[in-house]
């Protein structure tokens, strides 16, 4: 563990109400940006006050809550808005797996936000005299190399799990595999935030300790007891045209591969999520999510919590859920972790931000890179059940890369 806080020091923490609307990358003064947005909407910040590395183990979520609650408590806090992201925030990307020691918490030292009209900007310690403001860097001459598996290697690893689940040791697996792009120039998060943004506006664009993208997924929402969540499995390509659009769209919503697939994700929600709350509401069947490139059969969740429990304590029973591991749990990560061949890091764990209150909005990092000085390591995914073809989901995984590659080329 490392914090950036002396044994005797507190935060002193000051939220104020300003002028809007406000364009939120616009402000991010450098590279090392800190933010989630969707739309026009979210929080950004800069700064560190205070990092948290969070151990591996089964309980990092509970340990990672209660190091950043005794922080919190201790400071000193001037928030008059007392929203939803006000007051003191960390930022923060999981790894997927529980024993990954990537997992990590940040309360940056200036965070702006912007919501429902209302903007506010908090700090942490005196406010700067001067924030020196670096110009963006545009990626230069983009150069691919394969990760891990080649695409025939990964290939062969789909057909693999495929013989395993109808041997019947598994109902679904979800196979990820890695790509990498090098730059002539350093990456800069803010660019690459502008642009999913821009192309994905009903995405939550997240950028965390050099973890980029945008994800379609909210793994959960708290605010004050009401929770909610968005699950999705099941995926297909947006047509050329509207026709091909609406073909695709019934051929997705009545595959039977699809739905299993997204029956298990949302049996194990409903499952996770009950004993937490007192009410919670899931449609009986998926409906379609329309994104600016793919199409996913979604279950949308609401639930009413039954006792006081932060947004980290609702991220702990519901990781990993069937979307990005598979079922049983157990099963599907062992299987990942012979089949992939390499260390997911932060890829489909865990992504966003958590306030002093508990509130919070997490989703899973999906259709991201993390960026290494002038290298980006790109992730895609797909959920392997019993009628699964290697080739269509090696073309599945080419669709999902397509997101972060445009972000890259520009």
């Amino acid at each position: 563990m490392s914090v950036a806080l002396g044994a005797s020091e507190r935060l002193v923490v000051r939220t104020v109400p300003v002028a809007g609307p406000v364009d939120l990358i616009g402000r991010l003064p450098h590279p090392s940006a800190l933010a989630w947005i969707r739309g026009d909407e979210g929080l950004v910040g800069w700064g560190e006050a205070v990092r948290i590395a969070v151990p591996g183990g089964d309980d990092r979520f509970a340990w990672a809550g209660r190091r950043l609650e005794a922080i919190f408590a201790a400071a000193e806090v001037h928030d008059p808005l007392r929203v939803p992201g006000s007051g003191p925030v960390a930022f923060g990307a999981f790894g997927f797996d529980a024993k990954s020691s990537d997992s990590v918490l940040i309360v940056p030292r200036t965070v702006l936000g912007w919501r429902d009209g209302r903007a506010w900007l908090t700090t942490i310690g005196e406010p700067e005299a001067l924030t020196l403001v670096r110009p963006l860097v545009e990626p230069e001459g983009i150069g691919w190399t394969d990760g891990t598996l080649s695409a025939p290697e990964w290939g062969s690893a789909v057909g693999a799990a495929v013989e395993r689940i109808r041997e019947g040791r598994l109902g679904k697996v979800v196979l990820a595999r890695d790509l990498w792009a090098e730059s002539r120039q350093p990456l800069d998060a803010r660019v690459l935030l502008r642009r999913l943004s821009d192309r994905f506006p009903a995405c939550y664009t997240f950028a965390v300790d050099g973890l980029v993208g945008a994800t379609p997924e909210l793994l959960v929402r708290r605010s004050e007891e009401t929770i909610e969540s968005l699950v999705l499995a099941g995926t297909t390509p947006r047509g050329r045209d509207a026709a091909e659009d609406e073909v695709l769209a019934d051929r997705l919503l009545h595959s039977r591969k699809d739905l299993d697939e997204h029956a298990y994700a949302a049996t194990m929600v409903r499952e996770a999520l009950t004993p937490l709350c007192d009410s919670l509401d899931l449609p009986d069947s998926p409906e379609l999510l329309r994104l600016a490139n793919l199409q996913h059969l979604a279950t949308p969740v609401r639930g009413r919590l039954n006792s006081e429990r932060s947004v980290l304590d609702v991220l702990a029973a519901l990781h990993p859920t069937p979307a990005v591991g598979g079922t049983p749990t157990d099963v599907a990560l062992d299987l990942i972790r012979e089949l992939e061949v390499m260390d997911r890091a932060r890829y489909a764990g865990p992504v966003g931000w958590v306030d002093a209150r508990g509130d919070g909005e997490w989703g899973i990092a999906l259709r991201c890179a993390q960026l290494e000085g002038n290298r980006a390591r790109l992730f895609a995914g797909c959920g392997i059940v019993a009628e699964s073809v290697p080739e269509a989901e090696l073309a599945e995984t080419q669709t999902k890369f397509r997101a972060m590659r445009e972000a890259l080329e520009g």
